[in-house]
């Protein structure tokens, strides 16, 4: 069915997917989206108004908002007033359609910064390498936390073990980490190489497992044969994990790399909808009842099963306390670069994920360091660890060691500290997060409403009382801060009075941050 909503006066609004940095919405915007086919990134079938209304659907829908109308194909589209605020709406949608499952999460997530392999060995990670990445964060004075081998540890996708050329002794390698304060997590995807060991076994059981389970595991076809997909490293089988068999095979799987060698955790990749989607099908078409996006659901909420984890692409996950990251960026200014971090941030905050990490710093889009002439922008590099060191989470992936001079090395580090400096106070929003479902990182627009705050976009909240103005354009050296109501303090003890806006300096060695003291 087709449904028009026209937007009101000076009515802004927030939704649909993280993956997108058009938010808000105005009556000037040209937004287009599908979310019947696709939904990368955090995506909800919800958008929320300024002006204290909210859209919502139980089912996808496709979206196109231009000359100030929202034109909505899909089932069951309904448009609620609830109030006459940001927050008022979201509370109210919050509360009807996705509340808080009160699930605590790690607090080791938000205490200090995160690592990630990915940026700095791509698909060729060895212990040797590791073990000297994982050391030289340490040497350089970042503090020890989540390090997340992503991926390439492994042999075939879906064997779900170490590589042993590479990892030759993986317990003694988790082992050091440990010794060294890292919590680990390996890369996971539900795809599954049709020529890899555990596919061929699961197929043809070995005397002592359970013959009936070889013929139910993986996606089939019509013909009840493996259904075989395309996804961006090729062609495999893929796992339902609305299927018990298939949650039984992986999680036997999962379980042994914790048990036999210590690992703490998983990062869940891909699973989108589109991987599930019968038109993916090189064989046929899948033979299920259910959507590509409750086979998302059901691959999100297999790995909550699991304390230590990340998301990346997640359909109808709000309410679900879980970590969540944007998606990969480029390393660039503009485009898909630093300038989405905060928008995107934004919005994956208020369609129900407060627990939001930023793309990896210095962007985790690997393809732009096989670029001819490609070099590493050392201000981008810093500015996005500053613009991430607020954020309820951050993440290194690039050895800054070797990207950065000193200089700049430093300002990395400064960043990280702050984070920890300050992770008292986001712990503590964290907890309130995990009970109330309110978001953590805010616009302006939220807090103070009604007071022309909607279209910023370059500042955000960390909770009600820290205001954060990160330089997100090249060459910048001063920037214009909008103080909300309330009397606001940097870190130099300078006061500035709400309702105002102020041209300050912001050197590249300076993250621009106030707390309102009153």
């Amino acid at each position: 069915m087709e449904y028009r909503f026209k937007m009101l006066p000076s009515e802004s609004w927030w939704g649909g997917t993280a993956a997108s940095d058009q938010c808000p919405l105005t009556d000037r915007s040209d937004y287009h989206q599908d979310f019947t086919r696709e939904c990368g990134n955090q995506t909800m079938p919800f958008f929320v108004s300024s002006l204290g209304r909210y859209l919502w659907s139980d089912h996808p829908f496709q979206v196109d908002v231009s000359g100030g109308e929202f034109v909505i194909h899909g089932e069951d589209v309904r448009l609620y007033q609830a109030g006459s605020t940001l927050r008022e709406a979201y509370l109210a949608a919050m509360q009807a359609h996705f509340p808080s499952n009160h699930k605590r999460l790690p607090e080791a997530f938000f205490k200090t910064a995160q690592y990630n392999t990915w940026m700095e060995f791509t698909y060729y990670p060895t212990q040797e390498g590791v073990l000297k990445f994982a050391r030289k964060y340490l040497e350089h004075g970042f503090a020890p936390g989540i390090f997340i081998i992503d991926e390439g540890w492994h042999g075939r996708y879906g064997d779900w073990e170490f590589d042993f050329a590479r990892f030759p002794n993986p317990k003694k390698m988790v082992d050091e980490l440990h010794e060294m304060g890292f919590t680990v997590l390996l890369w996971v995807v539900p795809y599954v190489c049709a020529d890899g060991v555990k596919f061929v076994r699961s197929l043809r059981p070995l005397v002592g497992t359970d013959p009936e389970m070889a013929k139910t595991l993986y996606m089939r076809n019509q013909q009840n044969d493996v259904a075989i997909i395309q996804w961006w490293n090729g062609y495999s089988a893929i796992l339902n994990l609305a299927n018990p068999s298939d949650a039984k095979f992986l999680d036997r799987q999962l379980q042994h790399l914790m048990k036999a060698y210590g690992v703490d955790g998983f990062k869940f990749d891909g699973g989108t909808p589109a991987a599930y989607d019968s038109s993916n099908v090189i064989n046929g078409r899948f033979a299920t009842s259910m959507t590509p996006h409750e086979l998302n659901i059901a691959w999100n909420e297999f790995g909550a099963r699991y304390p230590f984890h990340e998301y990346k692409d997640t359909y109808l996950g709000g309410g679900k306390n879980a970590i969540q990251r944007l998606r990969d960026k480029g390393h660039r200014w503009d485009g898909d670069g630093i300038n989405q971090l905060i928008p995107c941030a934004l919005t994956c905050s208020l369609i129900g994920h407060p627990f939001v990490c930023p793309d990896m710093i210095g962007g985790g889009e690997w393809s732009y360091n096989f670029l001819p002439g490609f070099t590493i922008d050392q201000e981008l590099f810093v500015r996005m660890a500053q613009c991430s060191a607020l954020f309820p989470m951050m993440q290194f992936s690039w050895a800054p060691w070797k990207a950065l001079s000193p200089e700049n090395l430093e300002l990395c580090r400064q960043a990280a500290q702050l984070h920890r400096q300050l992770s008292g106070e986001i712990l503590a929003l964290v907890h309130e997060a995990e009970d109330s479902g309110e978001p953590i990182l805010r616009p302006l627009e939220y807090n103070d409403p009604h007071r022309g705050y909607a279209g910023i976009i370059d500042q955000f909240m960390l909770g009600r009382d820290l205001l954060v103005a990160p330089v997100v354009t090249k060459g910048t050296r001063q920037r214009k801060v909008v103080f909300p109501a309330g009397t606001w303090r940097d870190e130099d003890g300078t006061e500035y009075a709400g309702g105002t806006e102020q041209l300050l300096p912001a050197p590249l060695e300076k993250l621009l941050w106030f707390r309102r003291v009153r």
